[in-house]
């Protein structure tokens, strides 16, 4: 019985050309979930340095009057554009399979369906992105006023001039994590530094406590 009900299951998500709409919603579904998942765990697995591209902690932000950019304009973009791929593949696929399997529309009729939800998901992404930065509040803290604050590395900050990482800092009772680079060597997770300069492009310039 069981082996009947997976046949008539893969005919359902495969069969009669199903498999162009299933094909991408799975791959665009699995892709969205991981990379929400990433973003909820600030993009750590184990030790491993991975981030994603932007900060995710417990304030959701894309700057303020003051500069302060936990994920700069591009960053933002970045994120829109690829988990808008996600979305489309999404709505396109599990779209374009219900049309299919739930009508007799045809198959032509199914493709313009997934391609309209595919185009309607990333509208709902787009609304739900902007709607999460909205609920930033005119009293963030400027990243000027992380200037002389001790934290510890998050991601691996190379020597200066090669690159950035990431800094983890406390700020009136409240974990922020800043664009980082070095003032001298690379500095390994969790050292404990000192942000010595807050910069123009929203990075912070720190150096290891001694």
């Amino acid at each position: 019985m069981s082996s009947l009900v997976l046949a008539d299951l893969m005919h359902d998500l495969f069969g009669g050309g199903a498999g162009w709409f299933t094909a991408p919603a799975i791959i665009g579904t699995i892709f969205f979930v991981l990379r929400l998942a990433l973003m909820g765990v600030g993009g750590h697995v184990g030790d491993a340095d991975i981030h994603t591209d932007v900060d995710v902690h417990a304030d959701v932000h894309t700057g303020d009057v003051d500069g302060d950019h936990h994920g700069d304009s591009s960053e933002a973009f970045k994120i829109l554009s690829v988990q808008s791929v996600a979305a489309f593949l999404m709505g396109f696929g599990w779209g374009g399979l219900a049309t299919l399997r739930t009508t007799d529309w045809g198959w032509i009729t199914a493709m313009a369906m997934a391609v309209v939800c595919g185009i309607a998901f990333v509208w709902l992404l787009g609304m739900l992105l902007k709607a999460v930065y909205s609920l930033q509040s005119s009293g963030n803290v400027s990243i000027r006023q992380a200037e002389g604050h001790e934290g510890s590395v998050y991601v691996t900050i190379p020597a200066r001039g090669e690159g950035r990482g990431r800094v983890r800092v406390i700020i009136n009772n409240r974990e922020r994590i800043y664009p980082a680079i070095s003032d001298g060597e690379q500095l390994p997770r969790h050292a404990q530094v000192r942000i010595i300069r807050a910069n123009e492009d929203n990075t912070v310039t720190v150096a290891a406590l001694p």
